[in-house]
């Protein structure tokens, strides 16, 4: 398969000191990195797609360590990640899928030992679609204090024939957590769920 054409990067943080409550002294740092390429499946259907998700790996990795640097780039400082697609019209959604293993690895790769499944969301779209990319624990699914989800998206993509590759990673839970589960401090990290 050909190395993907990207078009354009888009890198965005965020800082949040309260939802509500008393701000807190160190804000949740929220971020995201979307990648907008050209889809080279789009158009007509395609039987064998896999092999494309090799080549976007070296894209994912590069997209991982980014983001981390966007969030003060140090890997010990994240805690929770996700990922996410948008293909345009003259694609399907099983382009999106494509992202799932160099996405999720990549993140896995670049964090150290990131045990958890990399939670995912994939739609089709036109310009400007906004996609809410779910997050969780990066060692452990069910710390319910980081079930999170950042919304992205870009004004001018995807075209009919692109798709965006997303990905989020935070640095703790959601400010003012409290609704009790499984704390962070308990993960055992022995399967990716507890």
């Amino acid at each position: 398969m050909p190395e993907p054409k990207i078009r354009k990067f888009l890198t965005i943080t965020e800082d949040i000191y309260h939802e509500g409550g008393k701000p807190v002294e160190t804000p949740l740092k929220r971020g995201a990195i979307l990648a907008v390429i050209e889809n080279p499946f789009a158009g007509s259907y395609h039987e064998e797609i896999a092999g494309f998700m090799k080549d976007l790996e070296p894209l994912g990795l590069m997209m991982a360590n980014r983001l981390i640097e966007a969030l003060g780039g140090d890997k010990t400082d994240i805690q929770g990640y996700g990922k996410g697609a948008i293909v345009g019209q003259a694609g399907e959604l099983e382009h999106g899928a494509l992202w799932h293993v160099p996405g999720g690895y990549a993140m896995r790769e670049a964090l150290g030992d990131a045990k958890a499944i990399v939670p995912s969301t994939k739609k089709v779209g036109v310009p400007g679609t906004r996609l809410d990319v779910p997050v969780t624990h990066i060692n452990a699914s069910y710390v319910r204090s980081h079930f999170d989800a950042m919304e992205v998206g870009i004004p001018d993509a995807p075209r009919a024939n692109e798709i965006i590759l997303a990905l989020v990673m935070t640095t703790g839970a959601r400010v003012h957590a409290r609704v009790g589960g499984l704390k962070a401090d308990d993960i055992k990290g022995e399967d990716g769920l507890r």
